[in-house]
Order: structure tokens, then sequence, then C-alpha cells
């Protein structure tokens, strides 16, 4: 897995409103003033246009999950999949929880925030733990593309916000594959699991995870 090209987000407009109303300008003059008639005043109602201002702020964007789920690629055939390079190469650990899934799931993730280990991330592995994964800290808060370059292992992958909300997953991405994953939200975090683990556990888009404070 690596990430490919982001593609930037464009910030939506909105509303302004506008207020027109009357307003009454008297003159001045020190000299008194010389009998006149009396001249009844306009009593009669004056009404105003305005545009009511908007009430509600912009939804957060979130991708939903498909009501079906995908059918998850075997690993990659091992004659296929290319040998590690850095077979020795260690990350940091830390644990990532999920409150708003049903039991409440944990998992010990892998941290990448350099972009060394961020382009490497979970290529050459053969396989993986269940209850393992791969949290990665991007450049900024944009929307961020994927890969399975090198990677032989189906990956579920997590695009998360800043504040631990999941914006969307990709569910199942095939190993070797150089086709650009993403889910069209922005996020600063993806976390990648085994294929199927998220909708096994009930994670979904729009819940949130803990993230650990070594990942920022």
């Amino acid at each position: 897995m690596a990430p490919r090209r982001p593609n930037l987000s464009r910030p939506l407009c909105c509303a302004v409103f506008f207020l027109s109303g009357l307003v009454a300008v008297t003159g001045c003059n020190r000299t008194p003033p010389e009998p006149a008639p009396s001249v009844q005043a306009d009593t009669s109602p004056r009404t105003t246009e305005a545009k009511a201002r908007p009430t509600t702020a912009p939804s957060r964007c979130i991708a939903e999950l498909p009501a079906a789920a995908p059918k998850i690629p075997p690993p990659a055939d091992p004659a296929a999949c290319p040998p590690d390079p850095e077979p020795d190469r260690k990350l940091p650990l830390a644990e990532v929880s999920f409150p708003d899934a049903p039991n409440a799931p944990r998992i010990e993730v892998e941290l990448a925030k350099t972009p060394p280990d961020v382009e490497r991330g979970l290529m050459f592995r053969r396989s993986m733990a269940d209850d393992r994964g791969m949290l990665f800290k991007l450049d900024g808060r944009r929307e961020h593309t994927f890969w399975m370059h090198n990677t032989c292992i189906a990956l579920d992958m997590l695009f998360i916000d800043d504040d631990g909300v999941i914006v969307g997953i990709v569910e199942g991405a095939a190993p070797l594959t150089d086709t650009t994953r993403s889910v069209g939200c922005p996020s600063v975090f993806v976390l990648e699991v085994n294929g199927g683990w998220a909708r096994k556990r009930g994670v979904a888009p729009g819940q949130k995870i803990t993230i650990p404070f070594a990942a920022r």
C-alpha cells in the first residue's frame, strides 16, 4: 500500500442575505420657520423585503457503505508477492479502539508517520493477525488516495478525520493492484486492517475511533 496523488477537495459556498429598508432624512435650519398650513402625516404602512439567512450548517462529508458486502479477495499467490527488502523494519505500536461499534473492539496498530514509512505501508506482508493493523498520519487534511502496489493481502482502508470520525471505508482492496482508491471525503488518517474486518465488527462510516496521542 502507498498513498497516491491527492485530489484537492473544493470548498462549498455559503448563501448571503440582503435587507432593504427606508430611511427618513430631515433638514436643519437655525432661523424661525414661517407659518405653514398643516399637513396630515402619511400613516400608510410600509413594507420591507428580506431573505432569510440559512440556519443549517453544511453537513460533514461521509461516504456510506453499500448495503451488500463485497467479496473479499484472497491473498496474493506467494510466488507473485515480491520479497521484502527490509524484513527487520519495525514501527512503533499503539492501540486503537472503536467505542461506537458493537462490543467496542480494539486492535494494535503500527504507526506510519514518516514519508518512508507511509510510502511502504503494508507492502510485502504475506499475512496479518486479525487484531492488528497500520495507522497512517498523512500530510494534511484533504482527499487522499491509496493503492495496493506490492501489497499482498486484501485490506479494508478506513479514512478518518482529525477528530476521529470515520468518513469512509474502502472494503476488500485487492492485492497487487495499482488502482487508486479513495472515499471522496477529506481525511487526516487512514487505518488499514484485514479485508472484511470492518463490516464483521460493525465498524461503519460516521462512527468515531480513538486516535492515540503517539499518532498525532
